[in-house]
């Protein structure tokens, strides 16, 4: 059976997997909990389909590691890993459904639809697979680069944002608030969502490297970069109209300053 293959049965037993322990638990935040770690799975069996022996396999595979390890990190620092750990928008769209459409919403876009994503981010892999011919050179050295990149701004992202929320909770426990309640400092000057940006250009890098490997746009790996975009401006803008109701200056951020792109002009 070849890479591509186990990797379908992987993404069909890991789509029952998380779908029956929402059932069990009644949590639905099982595919938030794998999300950082399947597309490692992925990307590893994809290159161990060449048995380790494609330089740029591997490099694409040690790169996803990277981004998976750091995701990892940040989500259990957050308690995403804790019981409870839910999605806080779970709750809300939960809140707004009857018991069975909610149900319906979780086999189909929360377990189906985004366990196929993360196995299409990771099909530039597979792409790149029988073009081991090709040999590892500068090209490569510069998506690697650019990969690299873009993982070192989401983690200096994060890591304000994380700043933030733990000074606010320290200002909150002693009785004082924090004023705005947002933070919009930092990469959060230039972009609404910096590490939404850079997590998106980091599955972009790989689709472009794979497309001038292979001399195509690769028709079917793109889809999955294109769907990511897409379910993050989604997700953005629910985000956004939630922190609108909390904080009603975060309509002045808005126009100031640039939903994903960093624009230094714009926030000049």
């Amino acid at each position: 059976m070849n890479a591509y293959n186990v990797n379908l049965w992987v993404l069909v037993g890991i789509c029952f997997a998380t779908w029956l322990t929402s059932v069990i638990t009644k949590e639905y935040s099982w595919v938030d909990r794998i999300w950082s770690i399947i597309p490692i799975v992925y990307t590893w069996i994809f290159a161990a389909g060449s048995h380790l022996a494609d330089p740029r396999l591997n490099t694409m595979a040690v790169l996803v590691t990277l981004w998976g390890a750091r995701l990892t990190f940040n989500f259990a620092r957050k308690g995403g890993y804790a019981p409870g750990g839910e999605d806080y928008r779970w709750a809300i769209l939960r809140a707004k459904m009857s018991p069975a459409i909610y149900q319906l919403f979780n086999i189909f876009f929360i377990v189906i639809f985004q366990n196929v994503l993360l196995w299409l981010i990771t099909l530039p892999a597979d792409a790149v697979s029988s073009y081991g011919n090709v040999a590892f050179g500068p090209v490569d050295f510069g998506f690697a680069a650019l990969f690299a990149g873009f993982l070192a701004m989401e983690f200096f992202a994060d890591q304000q944002q994380w700043n933030f929320h733990q000074h606010k909770k320290a200002e909150s426990a002693a009785g004082r608030t924090v004023h705005p309640g947002f933070l919009q400092t930092g990469w959060f000057s230039v972009s609404r969502h910096p590490n939404f940006f850079a997590e998106q250009a980091q599955w972009w890098v790989l689709l472009f490297w794979a497309a001038v490997i292979t001399g195509n746009i690769l028709e079917v790996a793109s889809i999955g970069a294109i769907i990511l975009t897409a379910l993050f401006i989604g997700s953005a803008r629910f985000t956004e109209d939630i922190s609108v109701s909390k904080y009603p200056e975060y309509r002045d951020y808005q126009r100031r300053v640039s939903m994903m792109i960093p624009s230094w002009r714009k926030a000049k």
